[in-house]
C-alpha cells in the first residue's frame, strides 16, 4: 500500500499543464461572435462525440458507478441501457430540425417553434441556474476525495481546476474545450480500462470469480429487483431503462451543453455518428465501472480492505493504494479530468447561453460579433469564478444534505424543459399560452411529487415521463382552447416540428 507517491504527484501536474497547453494550443486568436460557441467549423466529428461523452461523464458518475455495484447489485446499470432509447428518438426527430433550423442554442429553438423571446429567456435562466449549480458540486466532491487520498489542500485542487478551465474556456472558445475534452476523454477510456484489466489479473479466480458473485451472491440483481413493476412510480428494471432514457434524451434535445456540441455542423450524418459514438462510449465505459464495483467486492473479500474504503471512495482508493507508483498518478488526474471537460463545457455552454439567449434578446442594440465574443469571455470568467468560490464554500462547510436536495433540484430542470420541447416538436396546434401552461404545470407537478411527497413514493426514473405527459396534457387543450377564445389559428414556423408540412 504506497499510497500517493511524488512520482504520482508529478505524473498529475504534468498532466495539468498539458491539458492547459493544449487548450491553448487549440484557441484561434482572431475569433468572432458565434464562432466563439459554435466553433469554426474545423472541429472533426469524432473529436464532438467524445466531447459529448466526456460532458455527461461527470466525476460523480466516475465515483458513484463503482461503489453501486460494490455495495450492491447492478440494477442502476440498466439506466445506461436507456441510451438504446434516447439515441435513436433524438435521431430520428430532434437532429434534423435542428439542423434544418440551424440553431444557435438550445433555446433558440423555443423562440423559433413558439415566437416567443420569453420562453427562450426562461429555458437559458434555468439552465443556467442549473449549470452554475452542476459546476460547483462536480468541483467540490471529486476534490474532496482526492485532498483525502494525497494530502493536498481542497481548496488548492479546487483553485487549480477551476483556473486551468476558466484559462481555456475563456482564450479558446468551444475549439478549445471541445479538443480539450477529446484529449480528457482518451485518458478516462484508457485510464479505467487498464485499471479493470489489472483488477482482474489480481482477482484469484479473475473474471469467473465475478461471474460467480453474480449466480451464488445476487450481485447482478437482488430477488427483489423486478424487471417490470405495472406501478411505474415504483422501481424496477423496465422504468429504470425508459425514465433514464427520457432523461438522457432531456440532455441531448434540452440541455444546452450538450446541444452546443450539435450546432458545430449542420451535416445530418455527422451529427448521427456524434450520437452514436457517444452511446456505444458510455455504454461500454458504464459497463467497465460495474465490473470494476464487483471486482472490487470480490477483491476485497480476499484482501485486506485500503484506508479510506467508503462505498464512493472505494474505486479511488483502490486506485491510490493498488496500483503501480505512476499509473495512480495517471488515474487520480482521470477523475480530475472527468471534473475539468465537465467543467469547461459548463462555462462556455452558460457564456453562449447568456449572451445569445439572454442579453441579444433583451438588449435593444444588435450587439456585433465582437461584442457577442468579449460579453461570452466575461461571463465565462465570472462564473467560474463564482463556481470556484461556492464550491470552495461547499468543501468547507459539511453541506451533504445541501448537495443531496440541489441535486434533486437539478434532476427536475431538464425533465420539465423536455416536455416543452416535444410538445413544440410533436405537435401542429401548440402555441405560446399551451407552451407557458405546460411549462408551469408541469413545473408545479414535478417540485410537489419532488419535495412535498414521501420519500420514495414516485421513483424518480418516472419524474421525465410525468413531466412530459404533464406538458402534453396542459399543453395541447391549452393551445386548442386559447385558438378558439382568440379566434386564430397559428402556423408553426417552417422546420419547427418534425412534419414536413406546417
Amino acid at each position: 500500500m504506497q499510497g500517493f507517491t511524488t512520482i504520482d504527484l508529478v505524473i498529475l501536474i504534468v498532466y495539468l499543464a498539458a491539458v492547459l497547453f493544449a487548450g491553448l494550443h487549440f484557441a484561434k486568436k482572431e475569433m468572432k461572435g458565434k464562432e466563439y460557441f459554435k466553433g469554426d467549423g474545423t472541429v472533426p466529428w469524432w473529436v464532438t462525440s467524445v466531447s459529448i461523452f466526456a460532458t455527461l461523464l461527470s466525476p460523480i458518475s466516475f465515483l458513484s458507478l463503482a461503489g453501486n455495484s460494490y455495495a450492491g447489485t447492478w440494477i442502476m446499470w440498466f439506466a445506461q441501457l436507456g441510451m438504446l432509447l434516447a439515441i435513436p428518438i433524438t435521431i430520428r426527430f430532434f437532429l434534423p430540425v435542428y439542423s434544418r433550423l440551424d440553431i444557435d442554442t438550445a433555446y433558440h429553438y423555443l423562440e423559433l417553434r413558439f415566437g416567443s423571446k420569453g420562453l427562450r429567456v426562461l429555458g437559458a435562466v434555468m439552465f443556467i441556474i442549473y449549470q452554475i449549480g452542476r459546476m460547483s458540486i462536480i468541483m467540490y466532491l471529486p476534490c474532496m476525495v482526492l485532498g483525502s487520498l494525497t494530502g493536498i489542500n481542497v481548496n488548492l485542487l479546487i483553485m487549480i481546476m477551476g483556473v486551468i478551465a476558466i484559462i481555456y474556456s475563456y482564450t479558446g472558445g468551444l475549439k478549445s474545450v471541445l479538443w480539450t475534452d477529446f484529449i480528457q476523454g482518451a485518458v478516462l477510456l484508457i485510464g479505467v480500462t487498464f485499471a479493470l484489466v489489472f483488477l482482474l489479473m489480481h482477482i484469484d479466480g479473475g473474471i469467473g470469480a465475478i461471474f460467480g458473485a453474480f449466480a451464488g451472491e445476487h450481485k447482478f440483481l437482488s430477488v427483489d429487483q423486478p424487471i417490470f413493476n405495472i406501478n411505474i412510480f415504483k422501481d424496477s428494471v423496465f422504468i429504470l431503462v425508459v425514465g433514464a432514457g427520457f432523461n438522457t434524451m432531456g440532455s441531448y434535445v434540452s440541455s444546452q451543453d450538450i446541444v452546443q456540441r450539435f450546432t458545430t455542423t449542420t451535416d445530418t450524418k455527422k451529427l448521427n455518428k456524434m450520437m452514436l459514438t457517444n452511446g456505444i462510449l458510455s455504454i461500454f465505459i458504464a459497463t467497465v465501472f460495474y465490473l470494476i464495483g464487483t471486482g472490487l467486492y470480490v477483491f476485497y473479500k480476499q484482501n485486506a480492505l485500503p484506508p479510506a474504503a467508503a462505498q464512493d471512495q472505494i474505486f479511488a482508493s483502490y486506485i491510490a493504494f493498488e496500483l503501480p507508483v505512476g499509473i495512480t498518478g495517471l488515474l487520480l488526474a482521470a477523475i480530475y479530468a472527468a471534473s475539468q471537460s465537465t467543467l469547461s463545457t459548463g462555462l462556455n455552454s452558460v457564456a453562449a447561453s447568456w449572451t445569445l439567449d439572454i442579453q441579444a434578446r433583451l438588449t435593444k442594440k444588435e450587439l456585433s460579433f465582437e461584442k457577442q465574443t468579449k460579453i461570452g469571455q466575461y461571463v465565462s470568467l465570472i462564473v467560474g469564478v463564482f463556481s470556484i468560490i461556492v464550491s470552495m464554500v461547499l468543501a468547507n462547510g459539511g453541506v451533504k444534505s445541501a448537495y443531496e436536495w440541489f441535486n434533486g433540484f437539478m434532476g427536475l430542470v431538464l425533465g420539465i424543459l423536455i416536455g416543452t420541447f416535444i410538445l413544440g416538436a410533436f405537435t401542429r396546434c401548440a402555441n405560446t399560452f399551451g407552451a407557458v401552461l405546460a411549462f408551469a404545470l408541469a413545473s408545479a407537478v414535478m417540485v410537489g411529487i419532488k419535495y412535498f411527497m414521501p420519500a420514495g413514493a414516485v421513483s424518480i426514473w418516472s419524474y421525465s415521463i410525468i413531466s412530459i405527459a404533464v406538458s402534453l396534457a396542459a399543453g395541447i387543450p391549452g393551445s386548442l382552447i386559447w385558438s378558439k377564445v382568440k379566434g386564430e389559428k397559428k402556423v408553426p414556423a417552417p422546420h419547427t416540428t418534425i412534419y414536413k408540412r406546417p
